[in-house]
């Protein structure tokens, strides 16, 4: 149902915003006065570099360091929610910090540490970011980027009765080697802007070393994104995703006590002179595309989802000398 949504929300807003794909000056000038492009023609997508649990076709400008802070609570309703938690805030699911940085107009490294729900832990994140195209007035029609990561946990190994690490069925950290502790992800965004409102659609493939049997280790999803303007600094934003699970997967993590689901996130965007505050709803107790897409079975309908704030900062670390 929120598929349909968020769907019926992109083509509607094909059809109002097609004909009024005019704007050349990000909407945010008033607050970034650094003009970081002599290409006039260029279109800012998004302005910032995630929404709620999707990455964005954008990159940072060579030079520029963006520090991220992302924090999920518990369940807001449900069985889990409610007063006896202070409607979630009492508890935590996820967080991370991160830095991505330029290392020119179109390449980005990201560095990122997450703590992760339950199950594996403490997730150690190294990506890369490359924009092929960027949108123009008169010239590419949308932005293509492309984000790859790897992920390794250092969660602590199994072990036997003699203290010594072991293979244990069905128990995610049976690790016998380095390898086992790595997930490898690679994505595909394609993003418009109509207007100042801003479509996208990302492809995933996810592959994760060590599963427990009769999971599956190669995992492909597709999500979709939007962005809509309340004001000049206060947006509407949301994204969903979806996960092509085999039947057997889906089995095992049924007979588990899980039901699988799709990832549906909404929130609000709110610039500031110096930051980027979204402050979000979803259904996703991860916050990496590494565990969330093949982990996530919490229901809206059971009102298992939850409060989250996404914090972001930028500086320069250096600066371009072609493009002062």
């Amino acid at each position: 149902m929120k598929a349909t949504l968020l769907l019926i929300c992109c083509f509607v807003t094909l059809e109002l915003f097609a004909q009024n794909d005019t704007t050349v000056v990000d909407i945010s000038k008033d607050i970034d006065k650094k003009k970081w492009s002599n290409d006039e023609s260029t279109i800012k997508v998004f302005y910032g570099q995630r929404l709620i649990n999707a990455k964005t076709v954008e990159v940072l400008h060579k030079g520029v360091m963006a520090f991220t802070v992302i924090h999920t609570f518990g369940d807001i309703a449900g069985s889990n929610g409610g007063t006896k938690n202070f409607f979630g805030l009492d508890e935590v699911s996820d967080a991370q910090i991160g830095f991505q940085i330029g290392l020119s107009n179109r390449f980005n490294v990201l560095l990122q540490h997450t703590v992760g729900y339950e199950g594996l832990r403490h997730f150690y994140e190294a990506g890369l970011k490359y924009q092929f195209l960027k949108q123009k007035t008169n010239g590419s029609p949308v932005s293509l980027t492309a984000f790859g990561n790897v992920v390794s946990t250092g969660n602590k190994i199994t072990l036997d009765s003699n203290g010594i690490g072991a293979y244990v069925s069905g128990r995610e950290n049976s690790f016998l080697s380095a390898s086992d502790r790595l997930s490898e992800l690679i994505q595909l965004m394609i993003a418009r802007r109509f207007g100042n409102i801003s479509l996208q659609l990302s492809g995933t493939f996810l592959h994760t070393n060590l599963v427990i049997p009769g999971d599956q280790d190669n995992l492909f999803a597709i999500g979709g994104a939007v962005r809509l303007p309340l004001s000049k600094k206060i947006f509407i934003i949301s994204d969903y995703f979806h996960s092509f699970r085999s039947q057997e997967s889906a089995d095992l993590w049924k007979s588990r006590g899980f039901t699988p689901r799709d990832i549906f996130g909404i929130g609000v965007e709110i610039l500031t002179e110096g930051h980027v505050f979204h402050l979000n709803f979803t259904n996703a107790r991860d916050i990496l595309e590494n565990r969330f897409l093949p982990r996530t079975s919490e229901s809206w309908g059971d009102g298992e989802f939850r409060w989250g704030f996404t914090l972001t900062r930028n500086f320069t670390l250096f600066k371009d000398k072609k493009n002062k």
